[in-house]
């Protein structure tokens, strides 16, 4: 334990259960690289509207490795106002805030972790700590002590293509014994991995698909719902298809997993995430097409496939730019699925 930070109780019962369809939300930027607040609360607005469950600010798709840290407390701030503001646009409940704290410096993330808290977000994404490799006794330790001493539930995200390690089932589980470690985000692609997670884990211990395209196959096992790209483009729908299979209409859900897969998979094709979803939204006139380097904007021809996809889903009332401005045009939602 990091002696300079003080163990606080954090009351997990207070938290709604971790399920559905959460926002993995961008990180709007100008096309100069600056933070665009105005673009971002248009989103975060659109995303309480559409029904979304949960807001995850500062994750992968929010480029947070180049967020300093006064705009990450921003981007969390504003995810936590608009949540607030879901009981006003006649949402049944508040989106639920998964704010991402998550470092390879244990005492940097309890810090930010803390930080979170103070801010007004429900929980923490805590990545496995990246570059530096710690095996499964490391993995448990850092977990271990950011949900003793970072002020809030914790949410495990084990993406190994991004880590370089993978936090294993049996460390996941042994984790998810603690009172304050909630859910994991699994982006592992292993299904046997997944599958003996949600089979052996403990009541109240949330499995959340980390890729799009695995969200069917993880609710079908049992798993919750998933930490979604795809929700950026398409909230209601996302939200849709994981209330579909909480209630049993699994035609529903395979019907909108089905619609949506080439969505999916486009947002992970022609460059890293969160490069294609971050076009896509331009294109869509919710935000500008700005990354902050060393990520560039999406090159042709995957611009002009993903621009044809978007346009054939209905999510274009023109043809794409690829740098509209956030405010330029009408931004569009989803039609629905027969």
């Amino acid at each position: 334990m990091n002696p300079s930070v003080r163990t606080v109780p954090v009351d997990t019962g207070s938290v709604q259960r971790i399920r559905g369809a959460f926002t993995a939300l961008v990180t709007p930027f100008d096309v100069g690289g600056s933070l665009d607040l105005v673009a971002l609360q248009r989103l975060l607005r659109w995303q309480v509207a559409a029904g979304i469950d949960g807001l995850v600010p500062c994750g992968t798709t929010g480029e947070s490795p180049t967020l300093r840290p006064r705009e990450r407390e921003r981007v969390i701030a504003m995810a936590v106002e608009a949540a607030a503001m879901a009981a006003g646009v006649g949402s049944s409940r508040r989106p639920t805030v998964v704010a991402g704290t998550g470092t390879n410096d244990t005492a940097a993330t309890i810090r930010a972790t803390r930080r979170a808290a103070e801010l007004g977000a429900d929980a923490a994404l805590v990545v496995a700590p990246y570059y530096n490799r710690p095996d499964q006794r490391m993995l448990a330790a850092h977990f271990t002590a950011v949900a003793d001493e970072g002020g809030l539930p914790v949410v495990v995200y084990n993406v190994p293509s991004r880590t370089g390690s993978n936090v294993d089932a049996d460390t996941v589980l042994r984790l998810a014994e603690h009172p304050r470690i909630v859910a994991v985000k699994e982006a592992s692609g292993n299904l046997d991995q997944i599958a003996t997670i949600i089979r052996d884990r403990p009541a109240g211990f949330s499995v959340m698909a980390g890729d799009d395209a695995w969200t069917l196959a993880v609710l079908a096992m049992g798993g919750d719902g998933v930490i979604s790209v795809a929700s950026n483009e398409i909230p209601a729908e996302m939200a849709e298809l994981c209330a579909a299979a909480s209630g049993g209409d699994w035609e529903r859900a395979r019907r909108l997993h089905d619609r949506w897969l080439p969505l999916f998979r486009a947002n992970f094709r022609g460059a890293p995430n969160p490069v294609p979803v971050k076009a896509a939204l331009a294109m869509m006139g919710w935000i500008q097409d700005g990354l902050r380097m060393p990520l560039l904007p999406l090159e042709e021809p995957a611009r002009g496939r993903l621009g044809a996809l978007l346009r054939q889903e209905g999510l274009l009332v023109a043809e794409p730019s690829g740098s509209m401005a956030a405010g330029a045009g009408t931004p569009v939602a989803a039609g629905a699925v027969a």
